[in-house]
């Protein structure tokens, strides 16, 4: 599978929202979104045009496979899982992409962003109920512990960002104990505790087309 090595800012103004990219540097005052707050492209604001109503679903489409940093093919797999799935189909999606691996690892603060958890789980650094899991995709259920590998706790990255941990603004449906450095999952995240970043609805009336 090819890497997403494309200007991350430019999703964002795409997109017409933070997409935290970027980490911290999405959220700063001086990121290029800030600045110009439109579409890139040759003539800047003024290039804008209303969107029709299948662009507007291929749109939500794009913020949601960006923020998880997905391609084509796995976001359409995620929906297939969905909708063979008894129950909301926007909801089970969005429950089957929070429960990724990856995401959990960035959820509890282990990582700045998505793309760094994948890093960190591709390296060997994460452990999933004590057990070395190196698949992103891996899907975390209720009950799960998710923890820093032993030997990598020294690591200066994971020492920092462990620090910055506030399990106050933890998701509701995750736990962090910062004396063993883990997390655990204590059930299924609902629709409401995700921020909306993307319209699930138009996500599935995309698919559904």
């Amino acid at each position: 599978m090819g890497k997403d090595i494309g200007p991350k800012f430019k999703k964002s103004r795409r997109a017409g929202v933070k997409l935290m990219l970027r980490g911290k540097t999405s959220a700063s005052a001086n990121s290029p979104f800030v600045k110009r707050p439109y579409p890139p492209g040759l003539h800047g604001p003024k290039g804008q045009k209303r969107l029709t109503q299948y662009a507007q679903q291929l749109m939500e489409k794009q913020k949601a496979k960006w923020i998880y940093g997905l391609r084509e093919k796995q976001f359409k797999n995620y929906y297939q899982a969905a909708i063979s799935t008894s129950g909301d189909t926007g909801e089970i999606l969005m429950q089957l992409l929070e429960k990724r691996l990856d995401n959990v690892v960035y959820r509890l603060g282990l990582a700045t962003t998505r793309r760094q958890a994948r890093q960190l789980i591709n390296h060997w650094h994460i452990n999933v109920n004590g057990q070395k899991v190196d698949r992103p995709s891996y899907q975390i259920k209720p009950g799960d512990e998710v923890g820093i590998r032993e030997k990598s706790k020294k690591l200066s990255l994971l020492k920092e960002n462990v620090a910055a941990v506030k399990v106050e603004n933890l998701p509701a449906w995750l736990t962090f104990d910062n004396s063993k450095l883990t997390g655990k999952i204590i059930r299924l995240p609902q629709t409401d505790e995700v921020e909306r970043l993307f319209d699930l609805t138009a996500i599935v009336e995309f698919y559904s087309r």
